[in-house]
């Protein structure tokens, strides 16, 4: 993997891991516990993958705003 990947896997852990919700990225194949590191590395997602993202718990809605908004900030590479 390249730094730029994994320079993401850590914005999405570190904006996933204050929530008390479980959060969960899936390839379709495999799901993974969204604020492991390890985890993402293994997910084996390259940019341009399309992932699902499910969340569960009392904060979910305020983790789901947080993690659109670095996607949608493309991880602040605009």
């Amino acid at each position: 993997q390249n730094s730029r990947e994994l320079g993401s896997f850590f914005q999405i852990v570190a904006t996933a891991a204050p929530f008390q919700s479980r959060i969960e990225l899936s390839n379709g194949e495999k799901s993974v516990d969204g604020k492991s590191i390890l985890s993402l590395m293994l997910l084996a997602a390259p940019q341009g993958s399309e992932l699902k993202l499910q969340l569960d718990g009392a904060d979910e809605q305020d983790a789901l705003r947080a993690i659109l908004a670095l996607l949608e900030a493309r991880f602040g590479e605009d």
